[in-house]
């Protein structure tokens, strides 16, 4: 079995641009008011896909991290 992704969207920073839905739709949805993006699951399997909507994100709005060990994926730890 493959990693698992703990996937947060920080919606004090989100702003709805829907880059993430599109790149990932089956792992983000926009909705609410205002507009901003959320995860569909808090974890999911991790793919290529997922990553791409996350660094697609204008405001790095999208976190994700190795489930169990917290371990950074994105945004990598400088």
């Amino acid at each position: 079995m493959g990693d698992r992704w703990h996937v947060d969207v920080d919606r004090s920073v989100c702003i709805g641009s829907g880059l993430c839905a599109i790149g990932a739709p089956g792992a983000f949805v926009l909705g609410g008011v205002p507009r901003q993006a959320r995860a569909v699951e808090a974890e999911a399997d991790a793919s290529e896909g997922l990553l791409a909507a996350a660094e697609s994100c204008p405001v790095e709005a999208i976190t994700l991290t190795v489930q169990g060990s917290g371990e950074p994926v994105f945004p990598p730890e400088e």
